[in-house]
């Protein structure tokens, strides 16, 4: 039995792409037999880090018996696997394209495939909108890399985050800080920092010396950014895309909540979050994180932080690697 997991053709490493390429690499380093299957040659560039054997998209044959690994936004990707009637697996990464490519007149309960779920709100959606119940096996990060600096800077504040992650609504959170707080608008007072075409050392640098990071991303099938922003030592706040309340846990005790089930985690608040596409609740809670930094608050900021470091621990690259060698042996069993 051989797991083949096939790699859209993307011009960069998405944080989606990415996971793949470690669940592939703790499979191969935990001895399961295992290969890439990149759609086109060249796309996306593989890194160093990457020791699984890749085998050509027109060179691909499977078996019966051989697991295909597709993500859920490529539907068409999964013809080699049935037509091989080899075991298909959708791993959805986010809920929201869970029905976004399929084709016309096909339903997922036509199709002969598992489901795996990167946190357990994507799973809680796939059970109420297929009737499947399915493993979660959440992404990892790299704490060699996402981790605390010795100390953040001195001067203003820094606020970092995405501008590709509905770039208009951090546009409006910032006029609305702006028009609320003219003082603190200043850049002796505040400093906002985008993240943008980095690799993984560059946005954690970014974010090892950030103060406060601004979560605009939904939806989400995990928010993988928050969580690496908290590795960094920063306060969280913001959108949680849905699937950010896999880790996601309020500050505040009477902090917003939504309708449907929230898992329960084991460490206390870590952000300030708020419902999705609401910029002034946004607003407002970066308010709330920039006083717990500016006031003397030393006792509630450090209680944050560390909170923060404890999510980020329960999700490094051992316990990914751990999750995924437990999925696969049900897989195989």
């Amino acid at each position: 039995m051989t797991t083949y997991v096939f790699l859209p053709p993307m011009a960069r490493v998405s944080g989606g792409l990415a996971v793949l390429m470690q669940m592939a690499e703790h499979l191969h380093q935990s001895d399961f037999k295992v290969r890439i299957v990149p759609r086109e040659s060249g796309r996306p560039v593989l890194p160093t880090w990457l020791s699984v054997p890749a085998v050509d998209w027109n060179r691909l044959e499977l078996r019966e018996q051989d697991i295909w690994l597709v993500p859920e936004g490529w539907v068409n990707a999964l013809t080699p696997g049935l037509q091989a009637s080899a075991k298909c697996v959708v791993y959805v990464q986010n809920w929201a394209y869970l029905f976004s490519s399929l084709p016309n007149g096909v339903s997922w309960h036509d199709l002969p495939v598992s489901f795996l779920a990167v946190s357990r709100p994507v799973a809680w959606f796939i059970e109420q909108t297929l009737g499947r119940k399915c493993p979660v096996l959440r992404p990892g990060i790299d704490r060699s890399i996402f981790h605390p600096p010795l100390r953040k800077p001195d001067g203003p504040l820094r606020v970092a985050y995405m501008p590709r992650k509905n770039k208009a609504q951090v546009e409006m959170i910032r006029a609305i800080i702006t028009a609320r707080n003219p003082g603190l608008s200043l850049p002796d007072k505040l400093l906002w920092e985008e993240i943008h075409g980095q690799d993984q050392h560059g946005v954690a640098r970014v974010l090892q010396r950030a103060h406060i990071f601004l979560a605009t991303g939904y939806p989400e099938g995990f928010s993988l950014p928050p969580l690496e922003a908290m590795a960094c030592g920063c306060l969280a706040v913001g959108f949680t895309g849905f699937g950010g309340w896999e880790y996601m846990t309020q500050i505040e005790q009477e902090g917003w909540r939504p309708w449907w089930p929230i898992p329960t985690s084991p460490w206390p608040g870590n952000g300030y979050w708020v419902p999705d596409g609401d910029a002034l609740a946004a607003a407002l809670a970066l308010e709330r994180a920039v006083r717990l930094w500016t006031d003397a608050a030393v006792q509630e900021r450090e209680q944050a932080l560390r909170a923060g470091q404890q999510t980020a621990q329960a999700f490094d690259l051992d316990a990914q690697r751990g999750q995924v060698i437990d999925v696969w042996r049900g897989i195989n069993a």
